[in-house]
């Protein structure tokens, strides 16, 4: 019975140093030439084509129902002129970061660890090795250095489109002075803000591309196998990506304090 648990423990730990090992490798890797920048190219516009339309379809209802619930409060009190600040801080240190999180680990990282998993139960990992190439180079690399990118893109798209919206939102339909909202954008935001947001970006996209690159090549069992990868993967992305945003969050307050 004791041999059994020893069994059952220990391959959540072998996992979690074999993550870390490769993890430890891709970093080594990224400074080693050549750098496969075509890999590169293909992968950010890979996640990227997965990605935008679901962040833009999630930032829209996302924003214009927290502007509207900021906006009656504000309304109530007197202070509709500062619906603006209210919008820019729920998009930049939130919203955001939220649906970053949401759609990275459901569309990015899935879909590469679809597209390893495959690879891997073909055989193309094995094939690299033999011929002498290092599949977290030419492979890994690239893939977590497209997440990394695209993340970042993703936050600044949902920033921006979050804030059009919450205007359109704010002065058609509840009254808001335009010149009101657009001079209250900055009361609450600024440059630390959006440091702290775009720094969430990259840990996510960063954390996301590992987490799914590990789970694609660690992929056994022919198909199968690669479809409990991708659902681990959405798993573990997920709870991985928004422990970093409540640790970040916390870290960015004590900061601009």
């Amino acid at each position: 019975m004791a041999a059994h648990q020893q069994t059952d423990l220990a391959k959540p730990l072998r996992s979690i140093g074999d993550f870390f090992a490769m993890s430890m490798d891709t970093v080594v890797a990224m400074f080693k030439p050549p750098f496969p920048f075509r890999e590169f190219v293909l992968q950010t516009w890979f996640v990227a084509r997965v990605s935008v339309l679901p962040t833009i379809l999630m930032a829209i209802p996302f924003v214009v129902l927290t502007s509207f619930i900021l906006n009656l409060l504000l309304i109530e009190i007197g202070a509709a002129d500062a619906s603006g600040a209210g919008a820019a801080l729920g998009a930049v240190l939130y919203i955001g970061p939220i649906i970053t999180v949401l759609v990275i680990s459901g569309a990015g990282a899935t879909a590469m660890c679809a597209d390893l998993g495959s690879r891997t139960i073909r055989e193309e990992i094995d094939a690299l090795r033999v011929l002498g190439l290092n599949p977290v180079h030419r492979l890994v690399v690239p893939r977590v250095l497209a997440a990394t990118l695209v993340a970042v893109m993703l936050t600044s798209l949902v920033i921006v489109v979050g804030l059009f919206f919450g205007f359109l939102f704010s002065v058609f339909l509840q009254g808001v002075t335009p010149g009101a909202f657009v001079a209250s954008l900055t009361l609450l935001v600024g440059i630390p803000e959006l440091i702290i947001a775009l720094t969430k970006a990259v840990l996510f996209g960063f954390f996301a591309g590992l987490i799914a690159c590990y789970k694609g090549l660690s992929v056994g069992g022919g198909p199968q196998g690669v479809g409990t990868a991708v659902n681990e993967t959405v798993v573990f992305t997920f709870l991985v990506l928004f422990f970093i945003s409540t640790i970040a969050t916390a870290v960015g307050a004590k900061a601009t304090l």
